[in-house]
């Protein structure tokens, strides 16, 4: 098949499947794994070479280890320190332990073969966790994030597995670097990403368009990346890496939209090619004991993670609950059966057994915590855990942070009242970032954007964009998708506020509305005018103006000029009757 009908297969399997397993509430991942298996050998044969594209594929779990971490700020680390070392490392380490024991003295593996599947298997999915927590409200309770602490640790801890795989793999014919050569690259990483990415990013921001940015995240990730490979470290380590250098960057959330879609397309081909690659044949041959096995894995996992739960001091059904949502295998188990058997470390009919396991037990994942959730319903949980919300997230969002924003936000910061600036101006955003105040660098009318600045928790959004266009299109974006958010928005004049009005914005702000009735009034009083007589009559003319142009919000666009010629002949009778009783 040409390179276009592969790409057809996939994306036709990838739109067909991955839809109807999200609406089954299997997950995405287990339909990207079954469109994989319908269009590879082992079924339709449309690919017929999915080793090939298994390699390409790869990249995507680079830029999934970027992406995680982006997400591992060390002051977030430093404030879970405790949960993550003892939930997460006690999860971790008990379950490898447990499941290394039973392969090596159960099943007669060897030491090595056993350690390697038990880390393997002690990995949880965390796409497929933190969407279940997320649907049932319990990510922000007590129990959601000692579970998220597991996961937490998890993610932390791929790197150092796969550096102990390729380390216990079988020698090599090539000649790995010597081992100050990689010394020296993890040097030269921490060294560009301390000194270099952001006046780069800054570089970029300034003097280049969207697409450019876009380049220059994937610049960042594959060069690091390429750059740890041919050191002979792990490109996901590279990868995760330059994420980690990059988390307190006002740039973080920007190259997070950036990367995501290509992200998701090249991690969803990879689960494709493990689809394509498993071997079908093993579970018609051995269904029982791969079906035995899969139950056993999240059987044994949610022992521990219930055990550690309720150690803890967690509920019996809040543990269970948890200990079910993180059961299962998780994608880092293909990529370390992956490297086990591409190296010959495990051999390949092991680790395709391993992988289908996996796959059974994500597929066990979801009925078990419906059944569960049926059975103690989540409505039956405390008020807290359904209102809970991060406690450092502010209720305010300031989009643009120019001139007109900049004021709002020194008001808010000399009165103690935390808020998030959105700007796509790296100045700007790096200036109110040392004050302590939430920075995110970016286009307010990307909704992705919006989303990590918190906009589901705010409580108000001042909209003070210079561009009118973009005004009205995040005012449409947030009102039509959550209606809660109370917005202040800048207006350019009477029209841009009609068009805010007909969205249902009715707090706007004209830009250069009060500034020029201050200027009226010096100019009043430096014409020879008493200050109360000018401040009077420039009142005068605030209270006519702002009922006029609530009156015309009210008419027709046809009404509008007879609605202006009122209004003018109403205030010059307005400014006549002032003169006649002075």
């Amino acid at each position: 098949m040409s390179a276009i009908g592969t790409g057809i297969a996939l994306l036709g399997a990838a739109v067909v499947a991955v839809p109807i397993f999200k609406k089954l509430k299997l997950g995405a991942i287990l339909g990207y794994l079954v469109a994989g298996l319908l269009i590879g050998p082992a079924v339709l044969n449309l690919v017929s070479d999915p080793k090939t594209l298994l390699h390409t594929a790869e990249l995507g779990v680079v830029l999934l280890l970027f992406i995680i971490g982006l997400e591992l700020e060390p002051q977030k680390l430093w404030r879970m320190r405790n949960q993550i070392l003892l939930s997460g490392g006690g999860q971790l380490v008990i379950t490898a332990f447990v499941i290394t024991a039973v392969l090596y003295f159960v099943l007669s593996l060897s030491l090595t073969v056993s350690l390697v599947i038990g880390l393997a298997l002690a990995l949880s999915s965390t796409a497929f966790a933190i969407q279940l927590m997320s649907e049932h409200r319990i990510l922000k309770n007590p129990p959601g994030q000692q579970g998220f602490s597991m996961l937490l640790m998890q993610d932390l801890a791929v790197i150092p597995i796969l550096l102990l795989v390729a380390e216990l793999a079988p020698e090599q014919v090539s000649v790995a670097p010597a081992w100050w050569v990689s010394l020296l690259a993890i040097i030269g990483v921490l060294a560009v990403g301390r000194y270099l990415l952001n006046p780069f990013l800054r570089l970029v921001s300034k003097y280049g368009s969207e697409e450019v940015m876009t380049a220059a995240a994937l610049l960042i990730v594959l060069a690091i990346a390429m750059s740890m490979a041919e050191a002979g470290l792990s490109m996901g380590m590279g990868a995760f890496l330059a994420g980690m250098l990059l988390a307190n960057s006002s740039f973080k959330h920007q190259l997070e939209a950036e990367i995501e879609p290509f992200k998701g397309l090249l991690l969803g081909m990879f689960f494709i090619a493990i689809g394509m690659n498993l071997d079908i044949g093993l579970l018609a041959a051995q269904p029982l004991m791969i079906t035995g096995l899969a139950v056993a894995l999240v059987a044994v996992k949610g022992a521990i993670i219930f055990g550690l739960l309720r150690a803890n001091g967690q509920s019996n059904t809040d543990s269970v609950r948890i200990a079910l949502m993180l059961s299962q295998g998780g994608e880092f188990a293909f990529v370390v059966m992956t490297q086990a058997a591409g190296t010959d470390l495990i051999p390949a009919v092991l680790a395709n057994q391993v992988t289908l396991v996996v796959g059974l037990s994500m597929a066990l994942t979801s009925p078990l915590v419906i059944a569960h959730s049926q059975w103690f319903s989540t409505k039956n949980c405390p008020k807290v855990y359904d209102t809970q919300r991060d406690a450092d997230e502010p209720a305010v969002i300031i989009a643009g942070f120019g001139r007109f924003g900049q004021i709002t936000g020194r008001i808010l910061t000399a009165n103690g009242i935390p808020f998030t600036a959105l700007d796509k101006s790296a100045e700007h955003i790096e200036l109110v970032k040392h004050f302590g105040n939430k920075t995110f660098y970016g286009d307010a009318t990307r909704m992705d954007l919006l989303k990590h600045a918190g906009i589901e928790h705010a409580r108000v959004l001042l909209i003070a964009i210079d561009d009118e266009e973009d005004t009205i299109t995040v005012a449409e974006q947030v009102r039509h998708s959550f209606p809660h958010v109370r917005i202040v928005a800048r207006a350019h004049n009477r029209f841009t506020v009609r068009r805010l009005y007909n969205l249902g914005v009715h707090t706007s702000m004209r830009e250069l509305f009060g500034s020029s009735l201050d200027a009226a009034d010096q100019v009043l009083q430096g014409f020879g005018m008493s200050e109360a007589e000018a401040k009077n009559l420039v009142h005068t003319f605030r209270v006519h103006d702002q009922a006029a142009l609530e009156s015309s919000l009210e008419v027709s666009e046809d009404e509008l000029i007879q609605e202006a010629q009122r209004n003018r002949e109403e205030l010059a009778s307005l400014f006549n009757k002032d003169k006649s009783v002075s």
